[in-house]
């Protein structure tokens, strides 16, 4: 019994495999409802998922900052990047062990690593030394934890190999994009606008979630747009969409942003008295946190040259790239399941998982590491020339974005 059980488990929800012992069969009303019933439990397990991944990402430069004052905006890519790399690499790893063994195994698993690593994330303030270090960790971890199960499927022939690839290559771009956007949208605003870590978290969580809405809109109309047009010019207009977001937030003018001149003072310990440091211990975090000097770090050479980059103009960028990313994401989903055709995507849609981790290691690393460096005019410039060669990318493989069925002339395009 226990051994029909587990195979049982490891079948795919719907029995399309060869040896299923739905195969060939009409799906019955009771298998049509659990299934649906377990479709609804995944949708909000990734809701409740997203939406913690989008609080803690706000506040991780806030958070990284308090607990370890030698952190700059460098090792923020490196954070931010090894919750994508545990999950690229562990991803397989759970995806294995899911064709060989009941799925409740890796999936309980899972949710113990996520649990733990949420727990050290917690407790990162209490280590006396090395807290960045511990925080690398714990987004590690939770990447881990985060890893998806999907099994792999045998591939199936006849495909359009450049065009999958191509597919791949867009889809990974798009998720650069987005991923180096969501990681510099706390060091900007505070160093451009000289919030405090408080209204950075509130003020960049309240545009965030205005960009959640807009995508919804976003969504709801790109299926209609999608009849009349296609998908891939949807695509390509995504792209310019988003390449003019980020030609707009390139910094014009002669106008400086604030600099942090406070940390030029004299950082030596005074002589103080017993009663002074319990005071100092007793002193509220938030008073602290007010005292904390505000604008752009002297640190970042490029603070003393590069112009300020006008609210106005962070806006309009951002409500652009609320309209081009969804578009981008959501045809390239499209475009490859067509591309693919109606037999199992397993090992493919595996390619383009790995393909968007791997976009949210490198974008992190990419923009944190340019921006501490050269400033947010080369950061921005950088990403235009990227955009610029994907849309050249898309022109040249437009014609071959086509289904399968349309590829071996069983319905007309």
């Amino acid at each position: 019994m226990a051994g029909l059980h587990n195979e049982s488990e490891q079948e795919p929800l719907l029995g399309d495999t060869p040896g299923s012992r739905e195969w060939d069969i009409l799906e019955t009303e009771e298998h049509y409802k659990s299934r649906w019933r377990s479709i609804r439990i995944l949708y909000l397990t990734m809701f409740l998922s997203s939406v913690g991944f989008s609080i803690v990402i706000l506040s991780i430069w806030p958070y990284l900052q308090k607990i370890d004052p030698t952190a700059d905006t460098s090792f923020l890519g490196w954070v931010i990047a090894s919750y994508s790399l545990g999950q690229m690499v562990a991803s397989p790893v759970f995806g294995l062990w899911s064709n060989y063994r009941p799925r409740k195994e890796p999936l309980i698993v899972s949710i113990l690593i996520s649990v733990a690593a949420n727990c050290l994330y917690a407790y990162l303030h209490i280590p006396a030394s090395h807290n960045k270090y511990y925080m690398l960790v714990a987004r590690g971890l939770l990447g881990i934890g985060a890893a998806s199960t999907d099994e792999a499927q045998v591939p199936q022939g006849n495909i359009d190999q450049v065009a999958v690839v191509a597919i791949n290559v867009l889809f990974f771009v798009a998720l650069f994009i987005f991923a180096l956007f969501e990681t510099i949208i706390t060091p900007l605003t505070m160093d451009m606008y000289a919030w405090t870590q408080e209204q950075a978290v509130l003020y960049n969580g309240i545009i965030l979630a205005a960009l959640g809405v807009e995508a919804v809109v976003i969504f709801l109309g790109v299926k209609l747009l999608s009849k009349k047009i296609g998908e891939r010019a949807i695509l390509l207009g995504g792209l310019i969409v988003v390449w003019v977001g980020f030609f707009i937030l390139l910094p014009w003018g002669n106008q400086l942003p604030k600099i942090q001149w406070e940390d030029l003072h004299n950082n030596s310990v005074p002589n103080t008295t017993f009663g002074e440091i319990i005071i100092g211990l007793w002193k509220s975090p938030m008073e602290d946190d007010n005292e904390r000097p505000t604008g752009c770090s002297i640190e970042q050479a490029w603070c003393l040259y590069t112009p300020v980059i006008h609210l106005a103009q962070f806006l309009t960028s951002v409500v652009l790239m609320g309209l081009g990313y969804p578009a981008c994401n959501l045809m390239s989903y499209t475009l490859y399941s067509k591309i693919l055709g109606p037999k199992p995507q397993g090992v493919y849609m595996g390619w383009l998982t790995a393909s968007g981790s791997g976009a949210r290691i490198l974008g992190p690393m990419f923009i944190s590491q340019v921006y501490a460096h050269w400033g947010p005019r080369w950061a921005f410039s950088l990403v235009c020339g990227i955009i610029v060669l994907t849309i050249t990318l898309l022109g040249v493989v437009y014609k071959r974005l086509i289904a399968l069925s349309v590829r071996y002339g069983r319905i007309q395009e």
